[in-house]
C-alpha cells in the first residue's frame, strides 16, 4: 500500500506501510546520518526523581505530543517497539512506527521513524535523562529530509513547520516539568 495525499489513512492501515528511510536506529548514536537535515534541541527540566517519573510517564503515554497541537492515533496508551502511530496536525497525517524505546531508570524516551506517505523521510527521538547529580534533561534528535513531492516543493516551509513543532514539544515538556516540580 502507498499512502496518497488524498487517501485519510487509519491506523489499521499502517502495517501494510514501510519506513521511508533506511538508517532505523541512527538517532540512538551520536552520528546523524548524511543527507538529512539534523535537529538536536536539549532543555534543562529540573531535578529529582519525581520530575523525572512524571515527564517521562508524560512523554511515553503521548501527552507531550497532544499538548503541542498534535492528533494521536495509536493502538495502546503508551509507546512500544514496533508500535505504529499516526500523527496529524490540521489536515496533514504523518504515519510513523516506533523503532526503539528507552527505560532504564536513568533514560525514558523513544524514536519513531516515518512510514511511507509521510510528508517527511527521517526519524526523530524524545528522550528524558537524569544524571547522577539529579538534573533532568529532556532531548530531542531528529533527521529528515522531505519524504513527498508537496514537500519538497515547499523546502523552507516545511523546515519552518519543523523548526515550530520541535518549539511546541519543548514548550509542552517545560510545562509537565513546571506541573511535576509544583505537585511536590
Amino acid at each position: 500500500m502507498r499512502a496518497s495525499p488524498m487517501h485519510r489513512l487509519t491506523i489499521d492501515e499502517l502495517g501494510a506501510l514501510s519506513l521511508s528511510y533506511p538508517e532505523v536506529g541512527a538517532t540512538a548514536g551520536d552520528v546523524l546520518p548524511a543527507g538529512y537535515r539534523h535537529v538536536r534541541r536539549r532543555l534543562a527540566l529540573g531535578r529529582g526523581p519525581l520530575v523525572f517519573a512524571h515527564v517521562a510517564r508524560s512523554l511515553k503515554s503521548w501527552e507531550m505530543h497532544r499538548r503541542a497541537g498534535i492528533r494521536v492515533i495509536a493502538h495502546g496508551a503508551v509507546a512500544t517497539p514496533g508500535q505504529d502511530v499516526l500523527l496529524g496536525v490540521s489536515i496533514v497525517q504523518a504515519p510513523c512506527r516506533i523503532v526503539y524505546v528507552l527505560d532504564d531508570g536513568q533514560a525514558s524516551g523513544f524514536a519513531y521513524g516515518t512510514l511511507t506517505g509521510h510528508p517527511e523521510s527521517g526519524e526523530e527521538s524524545f528522550v528524558v535523562r537524569m544524571d547522577p547529580d539529579g538534573r533532568v534533561e529532556f532531548e530531542i534528535t531528529a533527521f529528515s529530509r522531505p519524504g513527498t513531492t508537496l514537500s519538497r516543493l515547499g523546502g523552507p516551509i516545511a523546515r519552518m513547520v519543523q523548526d515550530r513543532l520541535t518549539d511546541r514539544y519543548a514548550a509542552a515538556m517545560t510545562a509537565l516539568a513546571k506541573e511535576a516540580r509544583t505537585s511536590e
